[in-house]
């Protein structure tokens, strides 16, 4: 048994022993490494196939390469390690994801939060945003973020993240480049070869059918032409069902003093009680909702690839992709809805109006306490005033790539390759609705003595009895998003010696978005008025999940029930008014034209092999946004049109030392950028004139802002041992500028703002503005230094047949400042494997700490967001009936786990949802 085994045999704690080795290898263990290697060289030449062969072809990209860089490869054709690419990449030091309906979807890197992740599919860079299930979490955010989600894993048959950067590499994804490869037909042998995958399986809150199919076929004549298609179907129901609020209230002394006078009855209260209700000083949970955001998801991912080689020395790949992803969405909410109150509290004054009688009488507060920041932990009401929401939703979003690759060999030193490219990415929702209800009950909302948990009680009211409910009304909504890319970019390698390579090239990149949504409010499209206050008994179902039943209005018997209908104008019997509200209108453009240089080289050092690059990145980028500019109810006042620039320099350096053939110490030092976030870049805005004092405010984005830049500092000690073992600890720095924050002006004129002075009707452009603001760059540098530890070995070195047994683990820990949000401090991935060639298993478990989205310096606001840390269980299996035909078994979020959101210092619980276990069974079928 070779040697260098033996030192996991005691198994001692994962980090105490990366540490000590790394360690080890510091300070001089190359003499007694290269003993071991020798042993190495006398064992028999063994084939790892499987999980085992996806491990150790990673190994070796991130071997080989001279840049940081992970990798994650399909075990076989159309077989990736995962069902989503997301969950794939958080097994790799370094990347932490979220979850949506128990589905990974955004992953954040070294740091830094989705948006400063850059994703290449096939070579071009890719935006692709989905909608999410939660308004909290930016439901439809137009962002630079990429969603894994859209695509099925099957369609692809490698995954790198390059976690320094070099030259060669195009500006940006300041925290790291995600490559996704689509297979191609030249990785296979000559002939045919396919494979078939079919699978089925189930959640167990929505007990539906599951089907996931794939599939891929290709042709390779010979490596002169080949061709390549493949296809992944899924269809689901998912889930997911918890207790909310939305955030917070606080009504003033003034209000709660007028509630009482108006009918709320305090008297059940204590005398200590009343003085501090009647303060103003309570906080409130605002909503107290019950929810389940239910969903039906398909998706279709189709994959072509042709390769020509019409010379040992000229190849040209063509990369086409399709992708769909459709969602019908119903989100059921019971939440406190007060007609007479503030906010969305759980307590209400008589409401009058068309109201039944019910609604008449005043909520009774029956008890209530607080914590030592006034914040409402029970509230115990009688009569509390609850709204029933049915929202549903029709999203579509389809994605588009096709990619031409070409490469060259000139000569034998001289190569050239480039590629030039299209994608168009939209996400439209025709609809997205909303029917309500009211109704009468009771509630007891207790929030914990800490507030960071939820449990409702509904003491003598049977939330499905329609003669408490009555209806209110219908909103009526829909988005479209669009971008567009055009990307070229030509590379030329020569080598001068044996030694050093030079490679040069340009490029050119051209992003277009833009988009518009419409909301059509009950106040104006007239369904309150015929609405409201009538009965629901013919109107309602009961719904029920895992937390309560309530009822919920359908669409389908209320809109026949009030001559109601999707729609953005007026009602064809006459009733509602003209569209008001159409908001987030711009478009924005970014064109880049950059080029680079960079020198290569491969030599000695001390005897020992050292490789590395270095190079300069210069980059010039125009920018272009126009948007609307708003004011009072919505009104379109006018389009602003405004444009920027900026241009840099990008120095990058990255250096391998073989201290032996196994170990490598790496270093790499480099600036990036990061492009501004989207919304902060758009034109949109707003002008206001306050009639009385005649005083002008006004706002916009700014697209003249300039880029995140980031100064990178990357250290890392490498230790490769068996057929895939490694054993490895990164330590890096990131120094980071231009961050964006507000500027505020006052007393400007119109003409130094930027908005047209037209939208102020009489104004010029010398009519002072009282008050302008935008985003802009602000000084000062945020920082973030991080560690990354991994580990993966197979224990060859046990007895059978626990030498089958192997292990993948990884820690990561991040110390950011405070504005650097989207990221936990700590994370890990565990990943046990047994496999033979006849059958194998494997149990992943991922953890992340606490993360935050917002911080506030203010105790108790709401700016200040994020996440508990949650830990995700997931299983597999397979069995190889024939060397043809295997039959696999999959378990997604075996533990259920909760996803908890809160909100303040104190986080205070925002969210609380569980969406399920989710168990597939399958086929596949290879030849």
């Amino acid at each position: 048994m070779p040697k260098q085994y033996s030192v996991q045999g005691s198994r001692p704690h994962l980090k105490s022993f990366l540490l000590a080795t790394v360690a080890a290898l510091a300070i001089g263990a190359s003499p007694r490494l290269a003993h071991a290697q020798q042993a190495t060289d006398e064992v028999e030449e063994v084939v790892v196939t499987g999980f085992r062969k996806s491990l150790s072809d990673a190994r070796a990209i991130k071997r080989d390469s001279v840049i940081q860089k992970d990798a994650i490869v399909a075990e076989d054709m159309a077989k990736f390690p995962e069902l989503n690419l997301a969950e794939s990449l958080q097994r790799l030091p370094g990347v932490q994801i979220n979850r949506e309906a128990g589905e990974g979807r955004r992953i954040s890197l070294r740091g830094l939060g989705p948006d400063f992740a850059r994703v290449q599919l096939n070579g071009m860079e890719v935006l692709g945003n989905v909608d999410s299930a939660q308004d909290s979490r930016g439901q439809r955010s137009r962002d630079r973020a990429f969603d894994f989600n859209i695509f099925a894993s099957e369609l692809f048959s490698k995954v790198e993240v390059e976690k320094t950067y070099q030259a060669a590499q195009n500006e940006g994804g300041m925290a790291g480049t995600v490559g996704l490869f689509t297979g191609k037909p030249f990785d296979y042998a000559p002939g045919a070869k396919g494979a078939i995958s079919i699978k089925a399986g189930t959640n167990q809150y929505t007990k539906d059918t599951q089907p996931r199919v794939a599939g891929l076929f290709s042709y390779n004549w010979d490596n002169k032409f080949g061709a390549a298609v493949s296809v992944a179907y899924s269809k689901r129901r998912t889930t997911e069902q918890g207790h909310n609020t939305y955030n917070y209230d606080q009504p003033d002394a003034s209000k709660l003093a007028s509630m009482v006078a108006a009918g709320l009855d305090i008297s059940k209260l204590s005398a200590a009680q009343k003085t501090k209700f009647l303060s103003g000083d309570l906080i409130f949970a605002d909503g107290n909702r019950l929810s389940s955001w239910d969903s039906k998801m398909e998706r279709l991912g189709v994959t072509s690839a042709f390769q020509w080689q019409p010379t040992d020395k000229l190849l040209f790949t063509l990369d086409a992709l399709y992708g769909q992803f459709t969602t019908h969405r119903d989100e059921l909410h019971l939440a406190t809805r007060p007609l007479n109150s503030d906010g969305s509290i759980a307590f209400d004054a008589p409401a009058g109006g068309v109201w039944p009688a019910a609604f008449q009488k005043g909520s009774v507060i029956n008890n209530l306490a607080w914590d030592s920041n006034n914040y409402v932990t029970m509230t115990d009401v009688t009569g509390a005033t609850f709204g029933s929401e049915h929202r549903r939703s029709l999203n579509k979003n389809r994605f588009r790539q096709l990619a031409l690759t070409g490469k060259w060999d000139a000569s034998d030193r001289l190569s050239i390759d480039g590629h030039v490219g299209y994608e168009k990415s939209t996400y439209k929702t025709p609809y997205d609705d909303k029917l309500y209800m009211r109704a009468k009950g009771n509630l007891i909302a207790n929030y914990g003595a800490d507030g960071r948990s939820a449990d409702f009680q509904y003491p003598g009211w049977n939330p499905t009895d329609a003669s408490t409910y009555a209806m209110d009304s219908f909103y009526y909504r829909g988005f479209n998003n669009e971008s567009e890319l055009k990307e070229g970019v030509l590379n030329a390698r020569y080598e001068l010696n044996d030694i050093l390579t030079l490679r040069a090239g340009v490029a050119y990149h051209r992003f277009v978005q833009g988009g518009r949504d419409v909301f059509y409010d009950d106040n104006v499209n007239g369904t309150r008025s015929k609405m409201r206050g009538t009965a629901v008994g013919d109107v309602t179902s009961a719904f029920k999940n895992s937390f309560g039943s309530w009822l919920i209005g359908d669409y389908d018997k209320a809109f026949a029930k009030y001559k109601e209908y999707h729609r953005f104008e007026p009602n064809k019997d006459g009733t509602g008014g003209a569209l008001q509200d159409i908001e987030n209108v711009y478009t924005t453009t970014e064109e880049t034209v950059s080029e680079y240089a960079q020198v290569d080289w491969d030599s000695q050092l001390g005897g020992m092999r050292f490789r590395g690059n270095v190079g300069l990145r210069g980059y010039q980028t125009d920018t272009h946004s126009t948007g609307w500019i708003q004011g009072d109810s919505y009104a379109y006042l006018g389009t602003t049109d405004v444009s920027g620039s900026y241009d840099g320099v990008l120095p990058a350096m990255n250096a391998v030392l073989e201290l032996t053939p196994e170990v490598l110490v790496r270093f790499a030092a480099s600036k990036n950028l990061n492009r501004p976030g989207l919304g902060s870049m758009a034109a949109e805005g707003s002008a206001f004139k306050d009639d009385s004092s005649g005083e002008i405010t006004a706002s916009r984005g700014n697209p003249n802002l300039k880029p995140y830049k980031d100064t990178t500092l990357d250290v890392s000690v490498e230790y490769y041992f068996g057929k895939v073992g490694l054993l490895s600890a990164s330590v890096f720095h990131k120094s980071i500028e231009n961050f964006i924050g507000s500027l505020t002006l006052e007393n400007v004129p119109f003409s130094q703002t930027g908005v047209p002075f037209t939208t102020i009707p009489g104004a010029t452009a010398n009519t002072i503005v009282s008050e302008f603001s935008m985003p802009i760059n602000v000084e000062g540098k945020k920082k973030l230094t991080g560690v990354e530890l991994a580990a993966q070995a197979q224990f060859s070195f046990l007895p059978a047949p626990f030498d089958n047994l192997g292990a993948v683990a990884n820690y990561t820990y991040v110390d950011a400042d405070d504005a650097l949000t989207g990221i936990s401090k700590s994370s890990y991935n565990v990943t046990l494997y047994y496999e033979t060639d006849t059958w194998g298993l494997r149990g992943s478990l991922s953890h992340r700490d606490r993360w935050y989205s917002g911080r506030s310096d203010d105790v108790m606001s709401a700016s200040t967001r994020g996440f508990e840390g949650s830990t995700y269980v997931d299983a597999s299996a397979f069995y190889k009936i024939t060397e043809k035909l295997q039959v696999s078994v999959d378990a997604i979020n075996l533990t259920n786990q909760k996803d908890t959101q809160f909100w303040g210092q104190n986080r205070y619980l925002y969210n609380q949802t569980q969406s399920g276990s989710t168990y597939m069974m399958g086929l596949r079928y290879k030849f």
